[in-house]
């Protein structure tokens, strides 16, 4: 926990640097929330250093779940001793949205921000995107604690691609290749026109998928410049994809990446939901004329933008999706269920869950007709244990569970239908835009201050993907055996 705080502490003063040169006013308070987060990190270490290091499972779990809480109650620091967000409650929501790569936002008038402010949170989606605990793991080891408990909570999904067999070199590697696309992006969106800051900060929100913008208007300010959002949309694939693929792409492995099954079916997805979202805007605009359409290659463009983004959890907004066809919203209603692939910085599902679910809702037909016949799923050319699809089965049935209770929560609050169900599905996913009153033209500064812990809660939830929090709810994780 102390590590934590120190690399949050650490990343604050370069937010504190950004307030410098933009001399935005807030350089004091910045560096201020950085020494206080520190120096509370570095109290932890102290206090912790003569305590046994051998972290077991239940301790993995509650140093996830734990780590994440503190993180986002460190983070809420710049915003509160700035003044850009003086409320703690909208402080913490906004920063529980930026580590769990939500991208839901309070603020109203994003540009009103200082500089350094808004760098902090592109920064937050920064460190959230890859894991908090991912990012310690490459560490802890040099501190004589063993990092693979963490890591198991921290990506719980059924994928166990490793690149290399000790886990902080596969921590390593990984937060490399994270770099390098965020380096990349940063780079080719400053020579497609960006400001300078204006790219960083969206390279830093498009790889961990996140969605915090430093325009209002989000990705929509530069709907006349098509380079930008085109490198904006391969990015969002690229972090939509799992890392190792990345890995395996460097290393000329590309017939790993050709037979993966999740990869192959996460472009099926993206191909079929594109098209079908562009057939749909286009006949429409032919049948019914008061349908506004600017012409083939912008309404291709933003129909294929708005797929990538919310399938990837990333949430970017180059239209406002909600007031196009109905038939749309729905479609990017379910797609917010999906999520992009396992070992990804996307939210959601996840597609090799579907994929599985799918196989062995099939397999069922076959063992209806051959009862007596041992068939089991097969992923990648390797037979899926029982253990792995009860697990995927139990965790479908949590997430819609936690969908309707969220659900029902936000309508105890006075919303409608629409809105509730919205809004809860775009939390639980780590969306980010939702629908009814937080459409992608609105913010979540209507929620109340309930609403915002409760938001706050399923973001958590849906980052960690339900059992790493839920497992700390249920009285036998409390019992010593």
């Amino acid at each position: 926990m102390g590590v934590l705080l120190l690399f949050n502490g650490g990343l604050m003063l370069f937010s504190a640097l950004i307030s410098f040169l933009f001399k935005d006013g807030v350089t004091f308070e910045i560096t201020l929330a950085s020494f206080v987060v520190l120096s509370f990190g570095a109290l932890l270490m102290l206090f912790g250093r003569q305590y046994d290091k051998q972290i077991q499972k239940r301790e993995g779990y509650l140093i996830v779940s734990l780590g994440w809480i503190l993180m986002a109650l460190s983070g809420t620091t710049p915003y509160l001793f700035s003044g850009a967000i003086p409320d703690f409650t909208a402080s913490f929501f906004e920063t529980m949205s930026g580590y769990t790569t939500t991208g839901a936002t309070i603020v109203n008038d994003i540009e009103a921000l200082p500089k350094g402010i808004l760098f902090w949170r592109s920064t937050t989606h920064w460190i959230g995107g890859m894991g908090i605990i991912v990012l310690a793991i490459a560490i802890l080891p040099f501190l004589g604690i063993g990092g693979i408990q963490l890591f198991s909570a921290e990506a719980p999904g059924p994928a166990g691609d490793k690149l290399h067999p000790r886990i902080t070199d596969t921590a390593k590697r990984l937060w490399l290749i994270y770099v390098a696309y965020t380096f990349i992006e940063t780079l080719l969106l400053y020579v497609a026109g960006m400001s300078f800051f204006d790219a960083v900060n969206h390279a830093m929100s498009t790889v961990s998928t996140g969605g915090f913008s430093t325009k209002n208007d989000s990705i929509a300010f530069w709907n006349d410049q098509p380079l930008i959002q085109y490198i904006i949309l391969f990015f969002m694939f690229l972090a939509g994809t799992n890392f190792v693929l990345s890995y395996f792409a460097f290393t000329r492995k590309f017939k790993k990446i050709i037979l993966d099954e999740e990869f192959r079916l996460y472009l099926q997805f993206l191909l079929f939901f594109s098209v079908l979202v562009v057939v749909v805007l286009l006949l429409n605009s032919y049948l019914h004329p008061s349908f506004s359409i600017d012409g083939i290659e912008p309404t291709v463009r933003a129909a294929v933008f708005q797929v990538v983004s919310i399938i990837t959890t990333t949430g970017f907004i180059t239209s406002d999706y909600t007031h196009w066809v109905p038939f749309v919203t729905v479609v990017f209603f379910g797609l917010m269920f999906l999520g992009g692939s396992s070992g990804s910085t996307s939210g959601g599902v996840k597609v090799v869950r579907h994929l599985l679910m799918i196989k062995s809702g099939l397999l069922e037909f076959k063992r209806a007709l051959h009862p007596n016949a041992i068939i089991q799923a097969r992923y990648n050319e390797r037979t899926v244990s029982d253990s792995i699809s009860y697990n995927i089965l139990g965790f479908f049935i949590l997430y819609m569970l936690s969908f309707i209770i969220g659900a029902l929560g936000f309508s105890l609050m006075g919303f409608d239908f629409e809105s509730s169900i919205g809004i809860a599905a775009s939390t639980l996913g780590n969306v980010g835009p939702a629908l009814g009153e937080f459409g992608p033209s609105n913010t979540y500064a209507a929620l109340p201050n309930f609403g915002q812990w409760w938001a706050s809660f399923l973001m958590l939830l849906g980052r960690l993907e339900l059992f790493t929090v839920l497992i700390l709810f249920t009285p036998f994780f409390w019992k010593r055996n």
